[in-house]
């Protein structure tokens, strides 16, 4: 009974903690990412303190989602620390206790709540998130999406004063825009359709589409062919990848089918890849974050020093997110696969936290 009586006081005691630090990002999240739209939409006459509260409130849950290893380290810290400051580790220690048992409720609940996240609400996350880009697209970027990738092709949107065009490929080349199988549809205005182009290919070039083998067709008139026609567009190659949907809009059991869909398209899908291997990877990362905490917590209860090693524990959260960006990067350039780009930091923390621990506790 007592071990379960200790395991059930550790879990208390570590969500709480976890609790009172999501709470205070939260806020301090909530707060910042107002002031920035605020900041951003000034001038816009359309952009109302209420749409700016609401992209806000859209923009929180991801938000949080991304800094959850960091909830959980700075849980896990603050638990040990209390724990400490009050001798209460002395005790748990001093009746036999070793320290992989009284860590191993909060990395129990770190890991649990790492499958909550990625699971249930990283859905929820991603649904808000998208809400957030379309706001956001609408009122501040001035400019929706112009690019979806589709089971039946890519689909393309530009528009200007004269009218718009609706663009199909079956295929594309994302590295120098190439579409195969293309299909134009011209409207004059925005819902009057006025002609159709069938091309065998079309290039993006510097202010216009160069399309090859052309059929133009007009209502109640016989098809023509040219061999090639440029069809004048204000796109330009990074305007078309930046409207690429975004990994966070997507949910955790979608993410496969995306994937696909895109990568049969003809486009890149590395950066959904290693996005889909980091939520696989989160509930080690945030056990990973408690053992880091467990390490630094172990040394200020023997040799003093406290606040200088907790201090050391968040600088290892903080060298976790820059190795993150770093082996991102490094996936995204081709140079690691996406699997490691994505599960290297979390190792990285596994291994740190672990031989640390092995070190303080035997020696």
């Amino acid at each position: 009974m007592t071990p379960f009586v200790l395991a059930r006081y550790l879990t208390w005691r570590f969500l709480l903690s976890c609790g009172a630090v999501t709470g205070a990002l939260a806020a301090f999240v909530f707060v910042l990412n107002l002031a920035e739209l605020l900041n951003r939409s000034a001038g816009k006459e359309e952009m109302t303190f209420s749409i700016a509260l609401a992209m806000a409130v859209f923009k929180l849950p991801l938000t949080l989602n991304k800094l959850l290893p960091f909830i959980a380290l700075f849980g896990a810290i603050w638990m040990f620390a209390r724990l400490s400051r009050h001798h209460e580790l002395e005790a748990i220690r001093a009746s036999g206790v070793s320290a992989w048992q009284f860590i191993a409720p909060p990395i129990g609940v770190a890991i649990i709540a790492g499958i909550v996240s990625t699971t249930a609400i990283n859905p929820i996350a991603a649904n808000a998130a998208s809400q957030f880009e379309q706001l956001e697209a609408r009122y501040i970027r001035g400019r929706p999406s112009i690019l979806a990738a589709l089971p039946t092709g890519v689909w393309l949107r530009q528009a200007d004063d004269s009218g718009q065009a609706v663009i199909h490929a079956l295929r594309v080349s994302s590295g120098d825009m190439t579409l195969e199988d293309v299909i134009v549809f011209i409207y004059a205005g925005t819902d009057r359709f006025e002609r159709r182009l069938d091309a065998q290919s079309a290039v993006l070039q510097d202010g216009f589409w160069h399309l090859t083998k052309v059929y133009e067709s007009r209502p109640g008139e016989p098809s023509t062919f040219t061999e090639s026609y440029d069809f004048p567009t204000t796109l330009t190659p990074d305007e078309v990848k930046d409207s690429f949907t975004s990994p966070d809009t997507i949910d955790f059991w979608d993410l496969p089918r995306f994937i696909s869909t895109a990568e049969d398209a003809g486009f890149t899908a590395v950066r959904h890849r290693m996005h889909f291997y980091s939520l696989i990877a989160l509930p080690l990362a945030l056990g990973a974050m408690v053992v880091i905490a467990a390490a630094f917590a172990l040394r200020p209860m023997r040799f003093g020093g406290t606040g200088k090693l907790l201090a050391m524990a968040a600088g290892v959260g903080f060298v976790f997110f820059f190795f993150s960006d770093f082996t991102e990067a490094l996936g995204l350039a081709g140079l690691v696969t996406p699997v490691i780009a994505a599960a290297a930091p979390t190792l990285a923390v596994i291994l740190t936290g672990v031989t640390a621990l092995l070190y303080l506790e035997d020696g």
